[in-house]
């Protein structure tokens, strides 16, 4: 029996006008530094930057390598001194308790703080290969996919770009990262590659951050409005 076929999901267009107005709005974003997109890199980053801004966090994970090393040897530091390191974070306690578990289960897996494997792996697998780390979730999993050399067609949803696809109708509401991932990927472009995935990760970011708050969202003055159930609903 043949399915219905129920023609192109409208969410995509919405995605590509969308990114036009968030490029037209704030300019075009570059990807981070070269030594800031090895997936171990990013992996550390990830785990460590918890409700942190990004610069916090890759200056902490600069800090890291620089004082120990290597990754190694930062998951056989004590606790104790990680947390001190980490002192710029938000949850400092958190971040190195995590960071030290996920790197110790790093290192029995694979010898060492090494990712290159996941080269060869399909996207999700190796995306749920790195879930089964300590500390590892979906926008973790997806960063190191999307946000590294390994540059995969991965979406990194933080709870501003979840927020805001909830708010424009485009996910269910009380979606889940991973369920809001699961619901957002069918809809997203087919012609954006890795580097465009990333881009509009990091404007729904600063999105998020100035008009689509938490609370008290500027509706009015979104450059999102136009397509937002919640934008038209406030402002209608």
């Amino acid at each position: 029996m043949n399915l219905l076929d129920l023609g192109p999901d409208p969410r995509t267009e919405t995605l590509r006008r969308l990114q036009a107005l968030l490029v037209q709005r704030f300019g075009r974003i570059e990807r981070a530094a070269a030594q800031w997109r090895r997936p171990e890199w990013v992996l550390v980053q990830g785990v460590i930057g918890a409700r942190t801004k990004s610069e916090v966090s890759n200056a902490a994970t600069d800090r890291l390598l620089k004082r120990y090393g290597s990754f190694e040897a930062v998951a056989q530091a004590p606790l104790e001194e990680l947390q001190a390191e980490l002192a710029t974070q938000t949850y400092p306690n958190v971040a190195a308790e995590r960071l030290k578990a996920s790197l110790t289960a790093l290192v029995e897996r694979r010898g060492a703080v090494d990712l290159a494997h996941l080269a060869k792996m399909d996207t999700l697998a190796a995306m749920q290969w790195l879930e089964q780390l300590p500390g590892i979730g979906r926008k973790i999993a997806a960063g190191v996919m999307n946000a590294s050399t390994l540059d995969r067609r991965a979406i990194v949803l933080d709870s501003h770009h979840t927020r805001i696809l909830q708010r424009m109708g485009l996910v269910p509401p009380k979606a889940t990262t991973d369920k809001a991932f699961a619901a957002i990927m069918p809809a997203m472009p087919d012609e954006w590659t890795g580097a465009d995935f990333d881009e509009h990760h990091l404007l729904m970011k600063k999105l998020g951050q100035t008009w689509c708050r938490p609370a008290a969202p500027q509706c009015a003055a979104c450059a999102a409005q136009s397509l937002c159930k919640t934008g038209l609903a406030r402002t209608g």
